[in-house]
């Protein structure tokens, strides 16, 4: 019996890993903004896989405000909700609250039931680019990283590649510091993020949404960050509304480059 159950799972796995080495969407950080994207994009019919480095997917929502496991959202994030099952509750004619934990795992099971693709403790380490195009993530085991030790990683291609790893854009920050590229922005690099600022830093999450190279996205937190940005908290529906305009961006970038 305990080998048929280890055969079960070692098979089961590494055939899901072949089947996603080479992807139509790389997302890296399985926060709101990328799960809301990778629904979007699975369910126009791209191959999508998402990597997270830590064990539980759903980004910096879990804990809600303070670690009172409840986020606001506006009406138009919570009709993006409510297409993935979230219950929210209106507290006026703009805004709804709702229960971090419901919304997390809501949004996890959504992204993956469209046909998405999640690899949890997988850390994207660094990028592949070919002839100026980002096409691909470089992963590794996250606990081999954390650890220290020297294990060298295995490559992931794709079409694109979605940075959603929230406040520190660590994919960018790997294009910009370690491949040297200009990426689309005032400076050409990473502004950094503003302090607080809600109304303004809902605005401009789903602004900065974009392609920022070629092969290359930005979404939610990571956008702001880039592009200099106000935080804004547990308030969530810029993150929801970027996932989706960067999914419409990438899916219509991918048929045009058929």
């Amino acid at each position: 019996m305990e080998e048929k159950i280890s055969l079960a799972i070692v098979r089961s796995y590494f055939k899901k890993l072949e089947n996603n080495l080479a992807v139509d969407v790389a997302i890296v950080g399985a926060g709101p903004s990328g799960l809301v994207a990778a629904r979007d994009l699975a369910l126009a019919g791209l191959k999508v896989a998402v990597f997270e480095s830590k064990l539980a997917p759903g980004g910096g929502t879990w804990g809600g405000g303070m670690l009172m496991n409840e986020v606001v959202v506006q009406n138009d994030g919570a009709e993006i909700l409510h297409e993935f099952g979230i219950t929210t509750q209106s507290i006026d004619c703009e805004y709804h609250t709702v229960d971090s934990v419901e919304m997390a795992s809501g949004l996890i099971f959504g992204a993956r039931k469209a046909g998405a693709v999640i690899f949890n403790a997988v850390k994207v380490e660094d990028i592949v680019i070919h002839d100026g195009i980002v096409c691909g993530v470089v992963i590794n085991s996250n606990p081999v990283l954390h650890m220290g030790l020297h294990v060298d990683p295995i490559v992931i291609m794709a079409r694109a590649v979605l940075d959603g790893t929230g406040h520190p854009s660590e994919i960018i920050s790997k294009a910009v510091n370690k491949a040297g590229i200009k990426i689309d922005s005032p400076t050409g690099g990473i502004l950094g993020e503003k302090p607080m600022w809600m109304e303004d830093g809902e605005r401009t999450t789903v602004e900065n949404t974009k392609r920022l190279y070629p092969g290359l996205y930005a979404s939610g937190m990571a956008a702001n960050n880039v592009q200099g940005g106000f935080r804004m908290g547990p308030i969530f529906g810029g993150m929801f509304k970027s996932g989706r305009k960067v999914a419409k961006i990438i899916a219509e970038d991918l048929r045009i480059k058929k």
